[in-house]
């Protein structure tokens, strides 16, 4: 199964230095798989996303993303491209870049969408109870759209432990993508 990390300002920092020195700490704990910079607050997200690239190629996590920018992914030589659930129309652009693009999805409709538009991956949300994220889907709806689709899905939302892990696990899921449960 693959790890997902996602960062957020509030345990990352909002400076270059903060950042370095945050994702040292988690690097030194757990490698993921996949790594997303997603800062939605600051006004320097461009040095930030610098930074994240820098240290995260570094300790070589094999795929690399910037949340949303599919054209700053490809400046700054990310891998990829995580999108919003309003960014569909983008995926076949980010794709011409030659970026791996993941897109976040909060229904079947949307899952589907993003299989047909050519998503490399999706997150499907939230999973398990998590912060300001609406009703939970659960994991009998989590096995049902990966039955039902094959582009790899992420499992996202409310995953903080093992338990959880190994529940989404159960349903077949490619991936769990998580922010809290990277935290040392």
């Amino acid at each position: 199964m693959k790890h997902y990390l996602i960062t957020d300002p509030s345990f990352y920092g909002s400076t270059p230095d903060t950042l370095e020195s945050a994702l040292d700490l988690i690097y030194s704990h757990t490698l993921p798989d996949f790594a997303l910079f997603r800062d939605k607050q600051t006004t320097h997200y461009c040095d930030l996303a610098q930074t994240f690239v820098t240290v995260s190629r570094s300790y070589r996590i094999s795929r690399v993303l910037l949340h949303g920018d599919y054209t700053l992914a490809h400046v700054l030589k990310a891998d990829g491209v995580h999108l919003t659930s309003m960014q569909f129309e983008e995926i076949s652009e980010a794709k011409k870049l030659g970026l791996y693009v993941i897109i976040s999805t909060h229904s079947h409709e949307e899952a589907k969408r993003a299989e047909e538009l050519g998503a490399d991956a999706i997150t499907y949300s939230p999973i398990f109870v998590s912060p300001n994220k609406g009703e939970p889907k659960g994991l009998e709806d989590l096995k049902e759209i990966v039955d039902k689709i094959r582009v790899p899905i992420f499992a996202l939302g409310g995953i903080t432990a093992c338990e959880q892990i190994n529940a989404v696990k159960t349903t077949g899921a490619y991936g769990f993508a998580s922010i809290r449960y990277f935290i040392p």
